[in-house]
């Protein structure tokens, strides 16, 4: 599922090709993706994109008139960029969304097609159409900002629920945007057991945590943006956030936004070597889900494999990754 670092990669690829541009034709292929009756997809054809932002896992896409597209790409759901014209045609191709009537100083961006894909059979990526802030609302799952929240409102996050630190990190009502790969990474860099209850944690720890939760995002979001050539400085005019020192990039390819890297410690990584201890990666899988971890490293050396944890784990996470993802809060 692509997280926060991905998804940003994704919106900064997107900003210079769709800020300031029509939307001319959305082209759904895929009955299961769009989730909205109104407003119609359609009905925003026509009009021009002003912005576009995160909201926790999900992409917005913001329209003049306070209309919005909120797109939910879930674990399969990847965006590729054709030339204009392009339609959904391949066999994993959910819809199109093709934008034009570009400025003509912007050239060679000067319009093309956001095609939305999805592999496998289950069908999980959903797009909304949505009218006003307060519709848009309903979206937010109500999570806490792991990068700029500051170190009280992390642990008050935390120790919002007693649940394991896996199942805590990657709730998206407690934190944003934040899923099963890098919860792993973060989790190891904090050298901290995955099954560890929340509120056992003492303030040392979640301090620990905090910092480890910014470093591992704020390091692959750069990965990310040096591996496809984006760079983004801090803006300083106005028209959609970009400015004359930003580098747009090339957009992400077919298989390079994925969850599985070959420079993660743990994550994907079973039977492997952890790059600090040198101990082979563990692993416990639940329901769709599962956990990475290093038992030198994290657990003191214990393997996560009994009774008492599979009673835990079933009590501490949903059976499935739509409940996972259910939006449970929103915002006052």
């Amino acid at each position: 599922m692509p997280e926060l670092p991905d998804i940003t990669v994704y919106i900064d690829a997107l900003r210079p090709r769709v800020v300031d541009r029509v939307l001319t034709a959305a082209r759904v292929k895929s009955p299961f993706l769009v989730r909205s009756v109104e407003p119609a997809i359609d009905s925003l054809e026509g009009r021009r994109v002003i912005g576009i932002d995160r909201l926790g896992k999900r992409i917005v896409f913001k329209f003049e008139d306070e209309m919005f597209l909120v797109l939910h790409l879930m674990i399969a759901g990847r965006l590729l960029w054709k030339p204009s014209g392009s339609r959904p045609t391949g066999k994993i191709d959910l819809a199109t969304l093709e934008f034009g009537d570009a400025d003509v100083s912007q050239e060679p961006l000067c319009g093309g097609t956001l095609v939305i894909t999805e592999a496998g059979t289950k069908k999980r990526a959903s797009l909304f159409a949505v009218a006003g802030r307060a519709g848009l609302l309903t979206h937010d799952p109500g999570g806490v900002e792991p990068l700029t929240c500051t170190l009280e409102s992390f642990m008050a996050a935390l120790k919002q629920e007693n649940r394991t630190l896996k199942r805590a990190l990657t709730s998206p009502h407690l934190f944003s945007g934040i899923g099963n790969a890098y919860s792993d990474e973060i989790l190891h860099a904090a050298r901290l057991s995955p099954v560890k209850l929340t509120r056992s944690l003492d303030d040392r720890a979640i301090a620990t945590l905090h910092e480890a939760t910014k470093q591992i995002l704020i390091h692959w979001t750069s990965v990310l943006r040096s591996q496809f050539g984006i760079v983004v400085p801090a803006p300083t005019g106005q028209r959609g956030g970009i400015t004359t020192q930003m580098k747009i990039g090339r957009f992400p390819r077919a298989g390079e936004i994925t969850a599985f890297r070959p420079d993660f410690a743990v994550h994907g990584k079973y039977g492997q070597p952890c790059p600090v201890c040198v101990t082979k990666v563990h692993r416990i899988v639940r329901a769709e889900n599962e956990i990475n971890y290093c038992a030198t490293c994290q657990t003191g050396g214990k393997l996560l494999a009994d009774r008492s944890l599979s009673r835990l784990l079933k009590d501490d996470w949903p059976d499935t990754v739509e409940e996972w993802e259910a939006v449970r809060s929103t915002p006052t």
